[in-house]
């Protein structure tokens, strides 16, 4: 509901101002190459879900999963404690770290979304501790290759498009470290 008066807010606002400016012609001309990108985009992002959603499955048949679960086991069980008691939670959150690590959000997702219904299991409608540090991790992902920015970047003329690479480290480093903390610190606070 607020999402949709805010939308309508934006695009009676870009009415008002293109007619006020006499930019009406602009804004006509804007309106379908602002559908066509935006049908191109969500086009390109299904299919990239779509494929990486399905290497996500190969490495979890390939025994993959389960060996880089294995090496993030001391950090993933500090955060998720779940994870010593729940070998497929385990799976899925090492599979989402590790396409997080490689800025390939799209890869991310599907796995993220498996690992917070596990979570989500047996609350009864109530968001766990775990669970919002994931969705956090999620949102704050620490990207040690951003691939899909890179790629933007490329695709749009950029002449060295991994230039962003300090920055993005220290960025998503600081993020996400930060927001797991709070995310610790809010869990102590609610459950007094």
């Amino acid at each position: 509901m607020v999402m949709s008066i805010l939308w309508t807010g934006m695009v009676a606002i870009s009415l008002i101002a293109a007619a006020a400016l006499g930019n009406g012609s602009a804004l006509s001309a804007a309106v379908p190459k602002g559908a066509q990108a935006g049908i191109t985009l969500a086009l390109s992002i299904a299919g990239s879900i779509c494929l990486w959603t399905g290497v996500g499955k190969l490495l979890e048949h390939a025994g993959i999963t389960g060996k880089l679960s294995k090496l993030l086991r001391p950090v993933l069980g500090r955060i998720f404690p779940s994870v010593k008691t729940d070998k497929k939670l385990e799976n899925y959150l090492s599979a989402n770290v590790c396409a997080n690590f490689l800025g390939l959000g799209n890869a991310a997702t599907p796995m993220g979304i498996q690992a917070a219904q596990r979570l989500a299991q047996g609350q009864n409608g109530r968001a766990s501790d775990e669970l919002c540090k994931l969705i956090v991790l999620n949102t704050a992902s620490i990207q040690l290759i951003p691939a899909n920015v890179a790629a933007v970047r490329a695709g749009l003329g950029c002449a060295s498009p991994f230039d962003i690479l300090p920055a993005v480290w220290i960025t998503s480093l600081c993020s996400a470290g930060l927001g797991v903390t709070a995310a610790w610190l809010l869990g102590k606070v609610w459950r007094k």
